[in-house]
């Protein structure tokens, strides 16, 4: 009898699977890579599907035990993140590589790659990959839950300024948000003579306070109200409140210094005209053209009021104007203006038209008006002054008639305005409707003074055709140049856009 032998070419150096008789290179477990898979695996122990807590009003997850962290999709932060969540099973096996796969930002779901290394039968070292699931779930984070509330916060920084227009506030609004001062706010609320800033700590109200005294010319208190306290371990609850008041002076205010505060500026008149608030109050002497910057302390030290209600603009009609060239200064005098020219006028009140009665008087715009203008102005001569200041003054010292500016036709310039502000969210409440004669008021003082717009984010209105920087009536315009395009990426939660 023959027996048949089926011969086994085996290559050197290789041996044959101790299961299954593939010829495999030699290891410690004499096994091959399949059948040691399927007798161990290594990954076990570690969850192939986890739950990690997303908020979705302030887009961050939560990082146990109590910390929410902003992070990227596929980023290094969010991928350290995930791995955290499984860090106790990974202590077990050495973890070689990790990686996203890639899945729709709307899926809630995100995946990573894991490939680890660990020791088997007899010291062999087995290598595995797969993938880890995981669930976004949404959790609102307890920052985020207080907003929502409404009720909760621990500081308040509360800005005042006790006058009737509101210039100055519409001026800091631009301001907070050009540089992102409300972005840690609970909530703005604003109310007849001012705005509150909810906070949800001390810190950032301080922190609003103190750009608030860089930015106008303030004074403020500080205070706090215990409202829980743990004798055991020390700890106070307290709500702090910041009362900010800004000088209730506004720009194209008309205000009369104190002597003495007059004196120490440069001898100048004691009745100024406000051209503008900034840091500081900028104010300019109609009949000398000389100027002075009032700082919040000096204000405070030396008050004074504004003599008149915006309301109470008059117009009036220039009827003859000439320039003056030779201006005798008095010794001491301060400095004087290069952006106006000084100017004699004759006057006359749009509504007394019919009567031959006229008013001289010195202004400041000497470069803006001509005979057959319009310019809004002061009526001292028949103003009821009720000012200590005014009352110690010698009556040849008090003009008839102050210039303010001069006047444009309001319809025209609203409908030629093709660019927007934007504004804050805030609640109102007891709104008056004089604000949006007055907003736009705001809105006029941007296109006629320079120095106020270079602080001011201007956006390009795309409804309003573009047309050409010249006027018939000579309105000062915003040039292309100086405004922003208005790029819609996303929803500010605490900006929107402004009225145009």
């Amino acid at each position: 009898m023959e027996y048949m032998t089926e011969s086994v070419t085996c290559t050197p150096g290789h041996i044959l699977c101790c299961d299954c008789g593939v010829p495999i290179s030699p290891n410690p477990a004499n096994i091959c890579v399949a059948c040691l898979r399927s007798k161990v695996d290594i990954s076990q122990g570690i969850p192939k599907q986890v739950s990690i807590s997303f908020c979705k009003q302030c887009q961050r997850y939560f990082q146990p035990p109590g910390t929410w962290i902003q992070c990227a999709l596929e980023s290094r932060e969010l991928l350290a993140l995930c791995l955290k969540k499984i860090k106790a099973p990974l202590s077990k096996v050495r973890l070689v590589d990790a990686s996203f796969v890639w899945t729709e930002p709307h899926s809630k779901r995100l995946k990573v790659k894991l490939t680890i290394q660990k020791e088997v039968m007899n010291g062999a070292i087995l290598q595995q990959v797969f993938v880890v699931d995981y669930v976004v779930q949404p959790q609102m984070c307890g920052d985020c839950h207080r907003v929502e509330a409404k009720d909760f916060w621990k500081a308040v920084v509360q800005v005042r300024q006790k006058t009737l227009h509101k210039k100055t506030f519409y001026y800091l609004e631009q301001l907070i948000l050009k540089y992102g001062m409300h972005q840690n706010t609970l909530r703005i609320k604003e109310i007849h003579d001012g705005l509150d800033f909810y906070y949800s700590s001390k810190q950032h109200a301080q922190k609003m306070v103190e750009f608030l005294q860089c930015t106008v010319p303030t004074r403020y208190k500080a205070s706090q109200r215990l409202i829980s306290q743990d004798i055991h371990s020390n700890t106070y609850n307290y709500k702090s409140t910041f009362s900010v008041e800004i000088v209730p002076i506004c720009k194209d205010n008309v205000v009369c210094l104190s002597s003495k505060l007059a004196q120490s500026l440069g001898n100048m008149n004691q009745i100024c005209v406000c051209i503008r608030v900034t840091s500081v109050i900028h104010l300019i002497d109609p009949n000398t053209l000389q100027v002075a910057d009032i700082d919040g302390n000096t204000f405070w030290s030396h008050p004074f009021n504004s003599l008149c209600h915006p309301r109470q603009l008059e117009e009036f009609i220039v009827m003859d104007c000439s320039i003056v060239r030779d201006l005798k200064r008095s010794a001491g005098a301060g400095m004087i203006s290069k952006k106006h020219t000084l100017g004699e006028v004759w006057v006359q009140k749009t509504s007394e038209m019919n009567t031959d009665k006229q008013y001289f008087c010195r202004t400041h715009l000497g470069h803006l008006l001509n005979p057959g203008d319009l310019v809004l102005g002061f009526d001292l001569a028949n103003c009821n002054l009720n000012d200590e200041h005014v009352n110690k003054m010698k009556s040849d010292r008090i003009p008839d008639v102050v210039l303010i500016k001069k006047s444009y036709d309001r319809t025209k310039r609203q409908r030629r305005r093709n660019w927007k502000l934007k504004e804050l969210a805030k609640e109102r409440e007891n709104m008056d409707a004089d604000n949006e004669r007055q907003y736009q008021d705001f809105l006029e003082d941007l296109e006629e003074d320079e120095a106020i717009r270079k602080n001011v984010n201007i956006y390009r209105d795309s409804t309003i055709p573009v047309e050409s920087d010249t006027d018939d009536e000579g309105a000062p315009r915003i040039s292309l140049a100086e405004m922003l395009e208005d790029l819609h990426i996303s929803q500010d939660a605490t900006g929107e856009e402004g009225r145009t």
